[in-house]
């Protein structure tokens, strides 16, 4: 099976609080890089929005990064550092071009991007 999503964080909350143009993702397959599943888990616990549960429910989807991919997001983020991209997004981003994925984001700094679902609120 080939998967045709990588989320990242925004994409997650999304989900998570039940956001209706997100639903669409609970029937799709989608990876979440291991990075971007930290940085979700620590944004739910600052929240208080049931990290707990949230993690064990998209263990499953976690994808490690390789410091390959890790290197070339930081690549990215230098030569686009006007955009003041996360290191998590920037990984999430690189990953899903490395696997040719889409990357799912609400961000307006991945808008118009190539391999970008931009869904806004």
């Amino acid at each position: 099976m080939v998967v045709k999503y990588c989320l990242d964080t925004y994409a997650l909350f999304e989900l998570a609080i039940g956001n209706p143009k997100f639903a669409f993702l609970t029937k799709q397959e989608f990876v979440i890089p291991s990075t971007t599943l930290a940085e979700f888990y620590w944004v739910l616990r600052v929240k208080k929005k049931n990290a707990e549960y949230w993690i064990k429910q998209l263990a499953a989807t976690s994808v490690m990064v390789n410091a390959d991919t890790m290197v070339q997001a930081q690549a990215y983020r230098y030569a686009n550092k006007n955009k003041d991209l996360s290191f998590f997004d920037a990984v999430g981003y690189q990953y899903a071009r490395n696997h040719a994925q889409q990357f799912v984001t609400g961000d307006k700094e991945f808008k118009g991007l190539p391999g970008v679902k931009h869904i806004s609120k």
